[in-house]
């Protein structure tokens, strides 16, 4: 496959998406690389060391996107960039599509196959590409906080810490995931008094076994924010709703009752921000001052800190970089259903349920992409024997389902099987049961499947017995949810 690694153009963003030992496990695995002049120059990886990687070096953003199948960034595509996306390429990158209509409309539109770091899963329902840049955003917004309480940067003119005599400042951590966690170990290394609100009893408990007795924990209630929020010199927003607008907690009305001079830093504003008085700024103008508020709501806050960031980054993507890769999206989606949460858009279709939601557009469930011929980027096409169809490979999607979902039960299988992925006999089987050819849905118990496979090549004996095995009905037609 053919990889592209264009220069980050977003303002004062100096990361980028691909370290030249990136690059070289990409070409030891049989695949090309193009980066863009200058891609990594900002933090000392010029074009020699991707050169030396194996990469070629082209001139243009242009010559980047017009020949890579896939592209991988950083930060959200702009406009510039989606217009040089193309229909059936995949992107791979930060997108925060939530709070960002325009971005979504666009990228719909190219009919690229967009995948987002931030709502890729693991195996314990967290967010392994988010999380590296969380951390760093977290410990940044103690720094960012603290510069802007000093008198000159607009603050109240309190440090942090205090000093013998003078109580520390209050700061005031909403959310205790990733990013809150990393903040609160920050301000409480700097010996702030620091409280931290979240909803969530069990992560309360874990970090009051791990920072109390300095850490104040406080269950999230209005009246707790909104207590704490007022009497606070620094507040850092931390709030995430994975791929969805992040809920405005501080209100205009308690902004306006806050401290003269105070801070508050809204890491949350990726996805709309989580106080209704913050908007995106930059590192060139990064704060702006509301009822006598300092605000800092740096959208991209990493990229102050472009080298950790950059290696931090690509040890968390690479896997999936090289999965997408060496399988090419489809076969690579269909492998990995936590990579498969990372498919926000794909070939004009919203396919994240908190997208389209925010927004207000059709879902499709991220499995329905399957129907689509293939194309480009998707790297080699598997055989069309009835054990890779069976477990999903490449053409349909595999899916565990719940039993109050579709009335089946627990231990069931659903897969959407595109007629393009199937042996002549079964399309007639389909067309005959009134599917008209229409991508459909064979549903069967798993053990019924495991039976099946083992059927032999992809002839009509091996079909016939496979769809034997389906339960009630054999098989039937959904519509998208």
């Amino acid at each position: 496959m053919l990889v592209g690694v264009p220069r980050e153009i977003k303002d004062n963003e100096f990361r980028v998406g691909l370290t030249p030992s990136a690059v070289r496990e990409l070409v030891s695995h049989g695949h090309k690389v193009v980066a863009q002049a200058g891609a990594g120059e900002a933090i000392d990886l010029d074009d020699e060391h991707y050169r030396a990687a194996g990469a070629e070096i082209v001139p243009t953003a242009a010559e980047v996107f017009g020949r890579a199948e896939l592209v991988v960034k950083v930060k959200e595509p702009q406009p510039s960039e989606i217009s040089m996306l193309r229909e059936g390429q995949v992107l791979f990158t930060y997108l925060h599509l939530a709070p960002d209509a325009a971005q979504t409309q666009a990228l719909l539109k190219a009919g690229c196959v967009a995948i987002a770091y931030e709502t890729v899963t693991d195996e314990r329902g967290g967010l392994p590409l988010l999380a590296p840049m969380s951390e760093v955003a977290g410990r940044m917004s103690i720094q960012a906080g603290a510069h802007a309480l000093e008198k000159e940067a607009g603050g109240r003119g309190v440090l942090l810490g205090g000093v013998p005599g003078v109580p520390p400042a209050k700061v005031v951590v909403l959310g205790g995931g990733v990013v809150g966690m990393n903040a609160l170990r920050m301000a409480l290394g700097l010996e702030a008094d620091v409280t931290v609100i979240d909803r969530s009893l069990p992560r309360l408990k874990e970090l009051d076994l791990a920072f109390a007795p300095a850490l104040k924990t406080r269950y999230a209630t209005t009246d707790a924010v909104e207590e704490s929020v007022l009497t606070a010199d620094l507040v850092i927003g931390a709030v995430l709703l994975p791929g969805g607008t992040a809920p405005r907690l501080v209100t205009r009305e308690m902004v306006r009752a806050m401290r003269r001079g105070s801070v508050v830093v809204d890491v949350s504003i990726d996805q709309g921000g989580c106080f209704e008085t913050s908007r995106p700024t930059t590192h060139s103008n990064p704060t702006y001052v509301v009822d006598g508020v300092v605000h800092y709501c740096v959208t991209n806050m990493p990229g102050a800190v472009a080298f950790t960031s950059t290696f931090a980054l690509n040890n968390a993507t690479l896997p999936f970089i090289m999965a997408l890769a060496d399988k090419g999206w489809r076969g690579a989606l269909a492998d990995d259903c936590h990579l498969r949460d990372g498919l926000n858009v794909c070939c004009g279709s919203v396919t994240y349920d908190a997208v389209a939601r925010a927004h207000g557009l059709p879902y499709v469930t991220p499995e329905s992409p399957a129907r689509h011929p293939p194309g480009r980027g998707d790297g080699p096409q598997r055989p069309q024997d009835p054990e890779v169809l069976a477990r999903g490979g490449g053409f349909g999607i595999p899916k565990r389902i719940r039993n109050d979902h579709l009335g089946l039960a627990d231990d069931a299988l659903e897969m959407l099987l595109p007629e393009e992925a199937l042996g002549v006999d079964l399309v007639d089987l389909l067309r005959a049961r009134g599917s008209g050819g229409e991508p459909a849905v064979l549903r069967c118990d798993l053990d019924a499947a495991d039976r099946g496979v083992v059927a032999g090549g992809p002839g009509q004996d091996s079909l016939d017995r496979l769809a034997g095995e389906l339960r009630g009905g054999d098989l039937a037609r959904r519509e998208s949810r």
